[in-house]
């Protein structure tokens, strides 16, 4: 009976697929599976008996030089075999690709921005042989396609093949990448353009970036001369060379901590602007932003003041020249979070997430209140209407604001004078509302930009600083003339 071939190639998303989401820690088995499932849907495995075990796969896969002992290390086996056709003596590249005579450096590139390796690391992986190791390992390896699916448990030590209506299905992006053709030479080169001024987010980026322009070169050989690139974008970054590097090591280790199997907690001397000193944090790293001009790593434990919760770390504000990498059993790590662990709730960037999109304003973890800003309606017409702000930013009409503050602020003597306030103000204006978290510079930015043609109503603790900004604002100006420019 003829037996459906394996269909997918060694993408870059395949292998991800195959590594169960963990590539930068599983290359080599996600390379190897790879392998096996070509051989045994379609390959010279394709014969094996209904059941069969990792012997009769080792025996019809290895040369017979091929050690059989269960404790022979990977020195002695290539050992064994050198100089052979066996399967232990092939490189990974030559497995991937056996007629291909030029370099991989897509492929590289594309596997670097999954897993989170280096490039010089993912070739010198493909150098080696995959099927050099024991047989452990390669036991192992039948086992993980168990649990993919790809394979059945008949039993102890026993497999079976699955039928083609039981093979796991692909994610929509493989599915789709199967059939897509490859980008044109301009194709890549437009979105090089795009991706060169955002490279500083991913420091693995550049070198991505790097790569990509050296194989447009190689394939278009000079043959055709380049178009002038005619989209710009322009990004703030306040951070100078020196700072940058620093600031993509504390990234990097971040990074690496987040792809090793158990995680951990990281210890920093951060310097807080607001505070204006020093403050040692222990703290578990969740995710990473670009916001406000720089990166900023959002993370849950100490907070500088010394309480345990969520706060917002700018990179460039760590002191310390290296991130301490705290084991889960330090005593340093604090109790709550050991709990958290232990208990499998530790916060998760979804959580970071839910919170940024339940109220405007990048330090999520600040209180929640209602925001109420009037516009001049010509002035709304042309900045405001249209906009996205936030999720909770939206147009109200005038006559339903009055309900919106009765249901929405809770002390009566502050929902007694936001009321009073529409009362004075026209019902023919263009009036928002959102949910705003109170103190958070962002927001408050975005608040001095619309003034004087947007008034905040609510919450009345970001009026009153709108008033005193104006007060001191006007005072600055007291000395001069109508007409006058100083």
């Amino acid at each position: 009976m003829a037996i459906d071939p394996f269909p997918y190639g060694p993408t870059p998303p395949v292998l991800q697929w195959l590594s169960g989401g963990q590539l930068g820690s599983r290359l080599m088995r996600s390379l190897r599976c790879w392998v096996w499932l070509r051989q045994l849907y379609g390959g010279s495995l394709a014969n094996l008996p209904q059941t069969f075990t990792y012997g009769e796969v080792r025996d019809r896969s290895f040369a017979p030089s091929h050690p059989r002992a269960e404790a022979t290390a990977p020195e002695q086996i290539t050992r064994h075999c050198q100089g052979t056709g066996c399967l232990c003596q092939q490189s990974a590249l030559d497995l991937l690709w056996p007629n291909q005579v030029e370099g991989a450096g897509a492929w590289v590139a594309a596997v670097a921005a999954l897993s989170g390796l280096a490039t010089d690391s993912i070739e010198q992986g493909l150098a080696t042989c995959p099927f050099a190791t024991v047989h452990r390992t390669l036991r192992d390896d039948l086992k993980h396609l168990v649990a993919l699916g790809w394979l059945a448990s008949a039993g102890r030590g026993k497999f079976q093949k699955q039928p083609p209506r039981a093979w796991p299905q692909p994610p929509a992006l493989i599915g789709s990448a199967q059939t897509d053709a490859a980008l044109s030479a301009h194709d890549v080169k437009s979105l090089l353009h795009i991706l060169e001024p955002i490279a500083f987010l991913q420091p693995q980026l550049a070198v991505i970036i790097d790569t990509l322009w050296r194989q447009v070169a190689s394939e278009q050989r000079g043959n055709f001369p380049d178009a002038p690139q005619r989209v710009f974008m322009h990004l703030d970054y306040i951070w100078p060379d020196q700072v940058q590097e620093q600031v993509d090591q504390h990234q990097a280790d971040i990074e690496a901590l987040w792809h090793s199997p158990d995680g951990g907690v990281v210890q920093f001397d951060n310097w807080s602007a607001r505070r204006q000193q020093l403050d040692r944090v222990t703290v578990y790293p969740v995710c990473l932003h670009y916001a406000r001009r720089a990166k900023y790593l959002s993370a849950y434990g100490q907070t500088p003041s010394g309480t345990l919760g969520w706060h917002n770390y700018r990179l460039d504000r760590v002191r310390s020249q290296r991130l301490r990498v705290l084991p889960w059993g330090d005593p340093q790590v604090p109790t709550p979070l050991k709990q958290m662990r232990d208990t499998g709730q530790l916060p998760t960037p979804d959580q970071v997430q839910a919170q940024l999109d339940a109220a405007w304003g990048f330090n999520f973890y600040l209180p929640r209140a209602l925001l109420i800003v009037r516009f001049a309606p010509e002035f709304a017409r042309w900045y405001v209407d249209d906009t996205v702000r936030h999720p909770t930013f939206a147009a109200v009409a005038y006559a339903d604001l009055g309900a919106l503050v009765q249901t929405e602020v809770a002390p009566a003597p502050e929902r007694a004078a936001i009321l009073q306030v529409l009362a004075q103000r026209p019902a023919t204006d263009a009036y928002y509302w959102g949910w705003v978290r109170v103190g958070d510079v962002n927001v408050t930015m975005r608040l001095r930009d619309w003034r004087p043609m947007g008034e905040v109503i609510a919450p009345l603790v970001v009026r009153r600083q709108m008033v005193a900004e104006a007060r001191a604002e006007l005072a600055g100006y007291g000395g001069l003339d109508d007409g006058a420019v100083g």
